[in-house]
């Protein structure tokens, strides 16, 4: 069983929220879900879009590893 999450604390200042407190874990898996999404959108936009090939000799001619 999960143990059960404290809610966030959230900073006001002046009447309005202005800052949140997480536990990290909690901040560090919503960075992974939103670099998911971003992920996606970035995937979606790259499918709609035509596939171009190179020939060989061409990459070979403008590969330059470890620059």
């Amino acid at each position: 069983m999960r143990a059960k999450m404290k809610p966030p604390e959230v900073i006001v200042r002046d009447g309005k929220p202005t800052a949140v407190i997480l536990k990290i874990r909690e901040y560090q898996t919503m960075l992974e879900r939103l670099e998911e999404m971003e992920d996606r959108k970035t995937l979606a936009v790259l499918r709609k879009k035509p596939l171009r090939f190179k020939k060989l000799e061409d990459f070979l001619k403008e590969y330059r590893p470890g620059v």
